[in-house]
């Protein structure tokens, strides 16, 4: 896996791949899809996690769609969740405060990261 490190919050972290921990928030790397048939959290491709949303890209809109999704999927309120930069464009990085759940293919990854710094 590839680390590399951040430095976040005043503090250095060290990320392997597309989502790390930042304290209590997790900080996620996104690929986004606008216009898509379903929204749909999708599989990792390279330092990214693909998310589709039905929303078109206008404005931001499908940015602002993606935000609320990814709320009711990680169960938190839609102000927890923060767009690092990318709000116009498909490469995104949020900061998600304290999620109540975590979709299967990043508890999957965080698992695996943690076994290998173990």
């Amino acid at each position: 896996m590839k680390k590399t490190k951040q430095k976040t919050s005043g503090k250095n972290t060290i990320s392997t791949g597309f989502c790390y921990w930042d304290g209590d928030t997790l900080v996620l790397n996104v690929l986004g899809t606008p216009s898509a048939k379903q929204d749909v959290i999708g599989k990792v491709k390279g330092n990214q996690l693909k998310i589709s949303v039905t929303a078109a890209p206008e404005d931001g809109k499908a940015t602002d769609y993606m935000v609320r999704f990814l709320a009711k999927e990680f169960q938190v309120k839609v102000k927890d969740i923060e767009v690092v930069f990318g709000q116009c464009n498909i490469n995104k990085q949020l900061r998600i405060k304290a999620p109540g759940k975590l979709p299967s293919v990043i508890e999957k990854h965080l698992a695996q990261t943690d076994a290998a710094s173990a």
